[in-house]
């Protein structure tokens, strides 16, 4: 068994460990969070022996091997440096870190300490996202990719009311980009390499974040076009269009389902059967890992975060978008 140690007491949190309740291996035994009430309330509801509410205690107690952080973003790198400086493996949320630099660093504490380091990017795990790899060839020359995520937020009603809650708090390295748009980026960059050209345009919200925003990227012989946004819906498909037909792929970040139209009009329907629970694949990942003794992931790989890293930070750049993440890493 793998003893898991948790950082966040959050809805994703409860979604997490539902999964883990399917996947073998996985064993919940300590639990963090800011106040020892809301540690020992989580702890006691999931069955899990330790409450914590200091990060470096539960990471240097022996009690845990691995830990997954659902904490907000800008504690990421923080909270996966504490944990790996004592051998821990760490499973982190999408996005894994702030910026590149961040994630750098996170790498490099990794490779010294000899754990496994994966950013829990569920969607490039799935049995679709395997569809969609292994039927990539039948389209052809592919020209051009075209992704959205596009989810108005709840969270948003509030802040229009004049509540900044963290979702729209650059504080917490938050916003449409690092929640929604990287859904988008992750699966790009697994399947044709870091871009060569970036542009951005976005729209900035009062509180310091992008409420939507897009990005047109450039590769040699093809481009790739991505919007996502938390202030407006969008039910589009996502599609890769190739010159022998085109791929539709249904909500990009479950990969719901899989469809090939050829240019001759027929159809092909390529989409696999999976969990609902969707978290599963990456929590297998992740304990295989473990296990075999690997350093990463071969699909969520340092390389494939630190892409999509590099490219939300071109684009932050080019929108103004700054955390005070960023200021630390200067």
């Amino acid at each position: 068994m793998i003893r898991f140690g948790i950082i966040g007491t959050n809805w994703i949190t409860e979604s997490f460990l539902q999964a883990a309740r399917e996947v073998d291996g996985f064993a919940l035994t300590a639990v963090y969070s800011r106040t020892e009430e809301r540690a020992r309330e989580f702890a006691d509801k999931h069955g899990a022996a330790h409450a914590y509410t200091d990060v470096e205690e539960m990471a240097s107690g022996g009690r845990i091997d691995a830990v997954y952080i659902a904490s907000p973003n800008s504690f990421h790198a923080a909270h996966a440096l504490a944990c790996m400086k004592h051998g821990v493996h760490v499973l982190c949320e999408k996005p894994i870190a702030s910026n590149a630099a961040e994630l750098r660093r996170m790498i490099e504490a990794a490779r010294e300490r000899g754990v496994v380091l994966m950013e829990a990017m569920k969607s490039t795990l799935l049995p679709n996202f395997g569809a969609v790899r292994d039927h990539l060839p039948e389209l052809g020359k592919v020209r051009r990719y075209v992704a959205g995520y596009c989810q108005y937020s709840s969270r948003y009603d509030a802040y229009k009311q004049g509540t900044v809650l963290n979702a729209f708090n650059p504080i917490f390295s938050n916003g449409a980009l690092m929640d929604l748009g990287v859904y988008c980026i992750y699966p790009l960059v697994v399947l044709f390499g870091k871009p060569e050209r970036i542009r951005a345009n976005a729209i900035l919200l009062d509180s310091g974040v992008d409420g939507e925003g897009s990005l047109l990227l450039g590769y040699p012989d093809m481009d790739a076009v991505i919007h996502y946004s938390k202030i407006a819906d969008s039910s589009l498909p996502s599609e890769i269009q190739g010159e022998r037909g085109t791929m539709t792929i249904a909500k990009i970040s479950q990969m719901e389902s899989v469809r090939i139209r050829y240019r001759d009009g027929s159809v092909a329907d390529l989409t696999r059967e999976q969990a609902a629970n969707t978290m599963v694949y990456e929590i297998n990942e992740f304990i295989r890992l473990i296990r075999r003794g690997d350093a990463e992931s071969s699909v969520n790989s340092h390389a494939h975060s630190l892409w999509t890293m590099e490219v939300a930070d071109e684009a932050r750049r080019q929108i103004g978008l700054v955390y005070p993440a960023d200021a630390a890493q200067s």
